[in-house]
């Protein structure tokens, strides 16, 4: 029997995982990074957390993700890289991921932002996945999909979109939350990695 955590409203409380600065996100759920910048914003996410990361691509497409790449930003020994000979086994391979608990982040790129179910299908997956973990005593699992340009996806907790700003720095756009307002940051590097340099009205 597992102890849910609820806040004074009785509304259930999810753990959160920082993504940069005072920005987090909900584990047990999946977020979308969309816009030319998104992978850099999951090796972000990546870093900002521990343990294994489940990295899902398309393995009919010849871009991939380059490990040497991201060391100036996160570890890349941490990755577990799994190529989908199809598209239908990219969301397939990202449920089973989530489900399983073994890795805290699961990040999948998709040719296409997905439809409702198989969303909902991930969102299960992953609170499936939290009882495995805790009882292994890891991290709730959380899930990422990497989508082309605004991206689109029905029903995913968050939309973030990412971009080049610039004198080397990111544009990170929040366009849709479940609890927060639309709103606009300046990312740049630091010593530490990468930061908030400041908000960014205009949208």
């Amino acid at each position: 029997m597992t102890t849910q955590l609820l806040d004074r409203h009785g509304t259930r409380v999810r753990p959160m995982q920082r993504l940069v600065g005072d920005l987090t996100l909900s584990r047990m759920r999946v977020h979308e990074f969309c816009g030319p910048a998104r992978r850099l914003l999951a090796v972000l996410l990546m870093a900002a957390g521990t343990g294994p990361v489940v990295w899902i691509h398309p393995g009919w497409r010849p871009e991939r993700l380059y490990p040497d790449g991201m060391r100036d930003f996160a570890e890349p020994g941490r990755l577990i890289l799994v190529r989908a000979r199809r598209p239908e086994d990219l969301l397939w391979s990202m449920e089973e991921a989530l489900r399983s608990g073994a890795a805290p982040l699961v990040v999948a790129e998709l040719p296409e932002p997905p439809p409702l179910t198989p969303v909902r299908r991930l969102h299960l997956a992953a609170e499936a996945g939290a009882e495995t973990a805790a009882a292994l005593g890891a991290e709730p699992p959380l899930g990422v999909i990497l989508t082309p340009e605004t991206g689109g996806a029905a029903g995913i907790e968050t939309r973030w979109h990412c971009r080049p700003w610039p004198e080397g720095r990111w544009r990170l756009d929040r366009l849709r939350a479940r609890m927060e307002p639309p709103a606009g940051w300046i990312l740049r590097r630091s010593r530490s990695g990468v930061e908030i340099e400041g908000r960014h009205t205009a949208q």
